[in-house]
């Protein structure tokens, strides 16, 4: 079994922020469908989003599983420790990644979940002068270990650390992965979002940059387009098209559903053709 899957923390109590991240608009979506959809790209299992007992959230991808954190206000590591249940057993490795990270890019994801070698049981990033434990990859094989620091309230992340064999990521280590270093050279894969003022900064950032090709009846002129677009919708508006059952859509070169939440990121590719072409 080698196949990985992710975690999306979303319990948390936002203290901080002063309501709920789950739900927080980005260009038309929220902050966790953003989430989901993003690492959802890598994975081989569905992504197991973690809420709180009650805690309401915005709508997401049918095949997306929703886990309770049993062990209210112990914070992210008992969010782990459910996440980690439910995939164990399903998936060798998890990325885990909280609902408020809305530049995380697939690339480093993907970077992240392969350093993770048959000598460690974590790989997390130490970049930016801070370790990042909910941007890193976990043995699911942990899952007993995490439980048992939560049932004795050991709650700190390094408490993990301690107990496992941890494969450190520094700046130097993210960047000379060559998609990294070209998609996301700042890291701001690693950017978390805790006040109004990070939510309201980072919203007014400029939209990834991505490709949009139209073909057959579709076609623009100056095919392909550079446009900038946070979601499907967004790419869509910017070449004056409405997504429905007669739009056929991939992403990357893979069909997806035309979804207008689908999240985008630097360096995508999209491409629209009307249902039924070539055949």
């Amino acid at each position: 079994m080698d196949e990985f899957g992710a975690i999306v923390l979303a319990g948390g109590r936002s203290s901080r922020m002063g309501t709920p991240k789950a739900g927080l608009e980005w260009h038309g979506s929220t902050l966790l469908r953003r989430a989901v959809g993003l690492v959802g790209r890598t994975v081989d299992v569905p992504v197991v989003v973690v809420r709180a007992a009650g805690q309401e959230l915005p709508a997401l991808p049918a095949c997306v599983e929703i886990v309770q954190d049993a062990h209210e206000g112990r914070g992210p590591l008992a969010g782990i420790a459910a996440g980690l249940a439910v995939l164990a057993g399903r998936a060798e490795t998890a990325f885990v990644t909280s609902t408020d990270a809305p530049l995380l890019h697939p690339a480093f994801v993907h970077h992240v979940v392969r350093a993770l070698d048959g000598e460690h049981d974590v790989a997390v990033p130490e970049a930016h002068g801070h370790r990042h434990p909910l941007a890193a990859a976990y043995r699911t094989a942990l899952a007993p270990v995490v439980g048992e620091l939560v049932a004795g309230r050991r709650l700190r992340t390094a408490a993990l650390l301690e107990r496992c064999r941890p494969q450190r990521l520094d700046d130097r280590a993210l960047l000379a992965d060559p998609a990294i270093a070209a998609l996301d050279p700042e890291l701001d894969s690693l950017l978390n979002l805790n006040e109004p003022a990070d939510y309201e900064a980072a919203r007014a950032r400029p939209a990834p940059v991505v490709s949009v090709r139209c073909s057959g009846a579709l076609r623009r002129e100056g095919n392909p387009l550079a446009a900038r677009a946070a979601t499907l919708a967004h790419t869509a508006a910017a070449v004056k098209l409405v997504l429905d059952e007669h739009v056929l859509v991939t992403l990357n070169g893979e069909a997806i559903a035309p979804d207008p939440e689908v999240p985008l990121a630097t360096g995508d590719a999209v491409a629209f053709l009307t249902a039924g072409a070539g055949r």
